[in-house]
């Protein structure tokens, strides 16, 4: 079932209406929709490459406006929120999305948004911890922005041979931007 949705949305990059699509699905992932819009952004890009910043633009205030709404899931319906959460296989429940934010807060929005993992994982929790929602758009803004301004770049710059190798890598590149990440963190905590 998710294959089907994934080539429906893949199909939807190349119909005439790809830009209000890839804004609705931009939208939607950002608080429930399953589906990345890196699907649509990516061949959108790869066939208008002179569009590639327009198409970035699109998809990270649509991406931004949708984590508003998975914010106020988190924030406003906390039931619906743990649920989807729960189905996302996060089911550590309230008081726990509260302690990582507490104790983490910006960072967890900051690695998460840049990262393959579904943002709205982080704009519902950040909901249901009652994050400060002045930083979470700070943040949203500077990390889907820069994920998918740096996509633009790449597939502008480098086309298809580029979105292969990244793709092909994703999971290890990703990772090793974690720990990088993380020992910044660390590194910065113990000065």
């Amino acid at each position: 079932m998710l294959r089907k949705l994934y080539d429906g949305v893949f199909n939807l990059a190349r119909g005439r209406h790809a830009t209000p699509a890839l804004a609705m699905v931009a939208f939607a992932e950002s608080s429930f929709f399953p589906i990345p819009p890196d699907v649509m952004l990516a061949p959108m890009i790869l066939a208008r490459p002179e569009k590639a910043y327009f198409y970035a633009g699109v998809c990270t205030l649509a991406s931004v406006l949708g984590g508003i709404l998975g914010y106020a899931i988190g924030y406003f319906l906390t039931d619906l929120g743990l649920a989807i959460l729960r189905v996302l296989g996060h089911s550590d429940g309230l008081d726990h999305f509260r302690q990582w934010f507490a104790q983490w807060g910006l960072w967890v929005i900051l690695i998460k948004g840049l990262t393959p993992i579904p943002y709205k994982l982080v704009t519902i929790a950040s909901g249901l911890a009652a994050f400060s929602f002045p930083v979470f758009m700070g943040a949203s803004v500077v990390t889907r922005g820069g994920r998918f301004f740096l996509e633009a770049w790449i597939l502008k710059r480098w086309g298809a041979a580029m979105l292969a190798q990244v793709e092909k890598r994703l999971a290890l590149w990703s990772g090793i931007g974690l720990v990088v990440l993380i020992a910044l963190i660390v590194m910065l905590k113990l000065l």
